[in-house]
């Protein structure tokens, strides 16, 4: 363990030490008081992004589960209209769908708040995938489990419930952890619609002080904040899950 984290710390020293040397070379006025003066902003932005990410994440997984379950129903309607979901939002880029929700469903409903309708457009798009990862986990779930547990006199309600269910979702947990890690990166296309998440406070911060190295790259180590945690929450299921395998 110790020579592990040895390794990946001397790995770690020597990217910092690369990308150092290599901006050192650039020619640029750098001033490192610019991320400090305006430091209130990306605290503000981190917040935002945080809760944002948050609220979605959340209704993106109720909307997956939801949709997941729809997907191997027995009843052609439902199933249809969960892959219709399931294409259109895949096949569509997350930028088009922003603008769809922003500027036509809101406005259609004249309803105007950019931090919910971005919430609510990464939980769909984010649910599409998730969707399918759930579909995937239930159908995985070995047949003769299922007949065995609809003789025992188990329905298929309670058959779902009690023996599909538990074991898809013991599945799906690492790809649908990886699909958070990214919803919150696609969280900086909401700044297209004035949220003031991290994306967005950088870009002020460039156009009011004309520093975009020093305005873009604390917002990288932001975004690393953000997701690091998630990335080695779903190192640590999958060697989990493994080791469980064997």
């Amino acid at each position: 363990m110790m020579s592990r984290l040895f390794v990946r710390s001397l790995i770690g020293a020597m990217v910092v030490a690369t990308l150092a040397l290599l901006l050192a070379t650039l020619e640029y006025p750098w001033n490192w008081w610019v991320p400090w003066q305006y430091r209130s902003l990306f605290v503000k932005g981190f917040v935002f992004t945080l809760l944002i990410s948050l609220g979605a994440i959340a209704l993106g997984f109720l909307i997956g589960v939801t949709g997941g379950l729809a997907r191997v129903s027995k009843n052609d309607i439902v199933r249809v209209l969960a892959s219709y979901y399931v294409e259109l939002f895949r096949g569509t880029p997350l930028l088009v769908q922003i603008y769809i929700f922003y500027f036509c469903l809101a406005a259609a409903v004249r309803y105007d708040n950019p931090v919910v309708i971005g919430m609510i457009t990464l939980a769909f798009f984010s649910g599409a995938y998730i969707t399918e990862m759930v579909r995937a986990g239930i159908e995985s779930v070995d047949p003769g489990q299922i007949e065995a547990a609809k003789s025992t006199g188990l329905n298929e309600r309670q058959t779902m419930r009690y023996v599909v269910f538990p074991q898809a979702f013991r599945r799906i947990i690492p790809p649908v952890t990886g699909q958070f890690v990214s919803l919150i990166k696609d969280s900086s296309l909401l700044s297209v619609i004035s949220v003031r998440e991290l994306t967005k406070a950088s870009e002020v911060i460039n156009a009011t002080t004309y520093k975009t190295f020093e305005a873009y790259l604390p917002l990288a180590l932001f975004y690393l904040a953000l997701t690091y945690p998630l990335s080695y929450l779903t190192r640590k299921l999958e060697q989990r899950l493994a080791n469980g395998k064997k």
